[in-house]
């Protein structure tokens, strides 16, 4: 009976890879509740369970006695020599091994249904331990659901769920196919923990750049920032730590081979590759690139840089539907704001914000329209195809841009005419 106990919860945990030293302590502690339920909570006893042999013994330890107080903890001398077949003497201990079926069916039964809730509660902490020291790794995982846009996927036996917003824009699925991705975050609940999996951090860019270029992964180049839009464009600031390698040359490969390969997990997103600078004007420049830059005045204080550049670069620093700027942002750690050179008075759009509201205020970013300027300069039509609102809507927007750029051009004539008249005034003084 030991040995089919013993290999009936076994056969539990075959497929979990729990530790058989793990097993045996939870069969110990199992058996242990069963006899304090059989004999009492004063009981002394010993449970010791051989996974390998598939074997149980319980040992039931009493002090032999004159007269017995606690039939639990004592046992009087003489029955205790005929049970033994030893000459015990008072104050020695009757050691009595407990078989299994002095149990019963009831308490076995109990403890089948507990051994198993303990199982489940190891295979929690297991599975929430595993993945918890994996987070930022990367895992090859295999889909076999597709839930409301989420995909379930296979990974060792367990279920991780990349949601709709981990996984790259564009990107499809269907049931058996592979997906790379990193582990994000483990969260724990009242069933099982749940493991989010993502494609759209940072960090699954960075551990691929660690596959793909030996350098990095051996310490030789270090990434040092990066900055995403998944699926679309990315920037990545790296530095060499060996003055004999160049470390974007490195990073791109061969006719662009290591960065093809890179580009291609992530569905065709744009990578540029910089070298990284702790100047930080030399820095903005390169991440504004393929823009040339005429001048940058950092506020570092506020963390904003006011880049000014020529007319015919405008487009490329702001970049396709203002990614170029927004990614320089970010990969910088400032607020850039682009002016350009020698154009008259203009009005930065994010003073708007507050009037405009964020959605509204994304769009214009987002469709390239960074001035109130560029704003009124703009076909009306245009904006409207652009921005996808109605024209009721628009209208008093563009209204409210054009009336608050005039009244602060007016201002700022008045001040320059101040000025001016300050310093004429200033000279007449000068010449008395």
């Amino acid at each position: 009976m030991n040995h089919d106990i013993v290999e009936s919860f076994s056969g539990l945990v075959r497929e979990k890879s729990i530790d058989k030293d793990i097993l045996a302590g939870v069969v110990e502690d199992i058996f242990g509740m069963m006899v304090r339920k059989k004999y009492g909570q004063t009981a002394k006893f010993d449970v010791v369970a051989n996974m390998d042999k598939g074997d149980i013994e319980i040992y039931l330890e009493r002090e032999v006695v004159e007269l017995v107080e606690d039939p639990v903890t004592q046992i009087d001398v003489a029955t205790a020599r005929k049970l033994s077949g030893e000459d015990l003497d008072v104050g020695e201990e009757y050691i009595e091994i407990i078989p299994l079926a002095h149990f019963g069916r009831r308490l076995v039964t109990t403890a089948k249904q507990n051994f198993t809730q303990r199982i489940k509660e190891i295979e929690k902490e297991l599975i929430y331990n595993e993945y918890n020291n994996s987070i930022g790794e990367i895992i090859v995982g295999e889909v076999y659901q597709i839930r409301n846009n989420d995909l379930l996927v296979m990974h060792n036996k367990n279920e991780l769920v990349l949601p709709r917003g981990e996984q790259i824009p564009k990107e499809r699925y269907k049931k058996g196919d592979t997906v790379r991705a990193i582990v994000k975050e483990v969260k724990k609940n009242s069933n099982i923990p749940v493991v989010i999996i993502s494609r759209t951090d940072p960090r699954f860019l960075e551990r691929l750049f660690e596959l793909e270029i030996p350098e990095i992964y051996d310490g030789v180049i270090e990434i040092k920032r990066i900055a995403r839009e998944p699926g679309e464009r990315a920037k990545v600031a790296v530095e060499s730590h060996d003055d004999r390698i160049d470390a974007v040359g490195a990073c791109v490969g061969m006719k662009g081979v290591r960065i093809h390969s890179i580009v291609r997990e992530l569905n065709n997103e744009n990578i540029d590759v910089i070298n990284y600078s702790d100047d930080m004007t030399v820095f903005i420049m390169r991440a504004l690139a393929p823009a040339k830059l005429r001048n940058i005045t950092l506020d570092l204080e506020n963390k904003k840089a006011v880049v000014t550049v020529a007319e015919d670069q405008v487009s490329l620093a702001i970049g396709k539907s203002g990614q170029n700027i927004r990614l320089a942002g970010k990969l910088s750690g400032l607020d850039i704001q682009l002016i350009k050179e020698g154009n008259e008075y203009d009005i930065d759009l994010e003073e708007f914000k507050e009037d405009l509201g964020e959605e509204i205020y994304s769009k214009f970013i987002n469709a390239g329209y960074t001035t109130a300027k560029e704003v009124i300069d703009a076909d009306f039509n245009e904006i409207l195809e652009e921005l996808e609102i109605d024209e009721t809507t628009l209208k008093p927007i563009v209204e409210l841009i054009q009336k608050e750029y005039e009244e602060a051009e007016v201002d700022e004539e008045n001040d320059d005419t101040h000025e001016t008249s300050n310093e004429e005034k200033d000279d007449a003084r000068g010449n008395v």
